[in-house]
């Protein structure tokens, strides 16, 4: 099977630190390698594979801003859709745009839909419902709008996550500075109750970071450390005594929740989106509806075993249940 997967290009694949699409894009390429199956990866030419890397865009374009990314996404997406009949299946992770090429090929075009950053993107989807194989990452994320082929759940790498059995003694906030992944309400939750909070991840809206953020950064209750790699990621996740993702959204899937729960932490989130289908509630954390809950959730982080944390993901989370998801997908598309 000749297989074309179709990575952003926002940052590299897999990415230095932030970039949750490519993360997966490069586990998928990497798995289906290992399968035995003929991969060719379409992502920016310093990205790392063992599958056939095929560039035109030679840098992650939020790596420099001088690169106008409409012409950029052009030209890569027009790069693999000039070139589809030389493969059995086309795996579209790069959003609605890829969408609008779809009818000018031949070649079967699975689109997993990462998400919907706009209610406004919807109408794409709508219209080339019909001409494309969408799959889902979590139920909750579904329009009734669309007709879905699969749900595949996400997987990592349970190698880059090491299980710690004993908690630590601080909160952990990973994700994006912004008002959907509640990075005020973190501050409040461990203010709270009375620990310490290390965040961690890009700022993704200054104007709130300054407001509502930067305010409580002491360095010594509330720390910021930036956007980290899996490196530094890991030593975070495992050594937290909870994470906290108090979201305002309704949460696609959350990649840092399954990461958590992979090195033992649990998890105290607002029960937003997917959050019902990630976390096992009063297993592997709580999921709660505002910051007292939170706090009060908190209060019965002991009685959760982190082992249980660890094997929740092992049995619903691992890359090769991801891998062996979506080659069941294209083989079912294909015969």
């Amino acid at each position: 099977m000749k297989i074309a997967l179709l990575s952003p290009i926002a940052w590299r694949t897999p990415p230095r630190h932030y970039g949750p699409w490519e993360t997966i894009v490069s586990l998928l390429a990497e798995g289906m390698v290992g399968r035995g199956m003929d991969v060719t990866l379409f992502a920016t030419g310093d990205s790392q594979t063992s599958a056939r890397l095929d560039s035109i865009c030679p840098v992650p374009y939020e790596e420099n801003r001088e690169m106008d990314a409409k012409v950029w996404e052009c030209m890569h997406i027009a790069h693999l859709f000039e070139q589809a009949d030389e493969f059995d299946i086309i795996h579209n992770n790069y959003d609605f745009l890829p969408l609008s090429y779809s009818r000018l090929v031949k070649t079967p075009v699975v689109t997993t839909i990462h998400g919907f950053s706009n209610p406004r993107i919807l109408p794409v989807y709508q219209a080339y419902n019909q001409d494309n194989y969408y799959i889902s990452i979590s139920e909750a994320d579904r329009s009734p709008d669309l007709d879905y082929y699969a749900n595949v759940y996400h997987g990592i790498d349970l190698d880059l996550f090491s299980f710690v059995a004993e908690p630590g003694d601080y909160l952990l906030y990973f994700g994006r500075i912004h008002p959907d992944k509640g990075t005020y309400e973190a501050i409040q939750i461990a203010r709270q109750f009375g620990m310490k909070l290390i965040m961690a991840g890009i700022i993704q809206d200054e104007s709130y970071f300054q407001a509502q953020v930067a305010p409580y950064i002491d360095n010594i209750n509330v720390i910021y450390v930036g956007s980290v790699g899996p490196k530094r990621r890991n030593e975070l996740l495992q050594k937290a005594y909870a994470l906290l993702h108090p979201i305002y959204f309704n949460e696609p899937f959350g990649l840092s929740v399954v990461e958590a729960m992979a090195c033992g932490t649990p998890v105290i989130a607002f029960n937003r989106g997917s959050m019902s289908e990630v976390i096992k509630d009063g297993v592997t954390g709580y999921l709660v509806s505002g910051v007292d809950e939170a706090v009060d959730g908190l209060k019965m982080i002991a009685n959760i075993d982190r082992s249980a944390c660890r094997r929740w993901v092992q049995e619903r989370f691992s890359k090769e249940r991801m891998v062996a998801d979506y080659l069941e997908v294209y083989n079912s598309i294909l015969s």
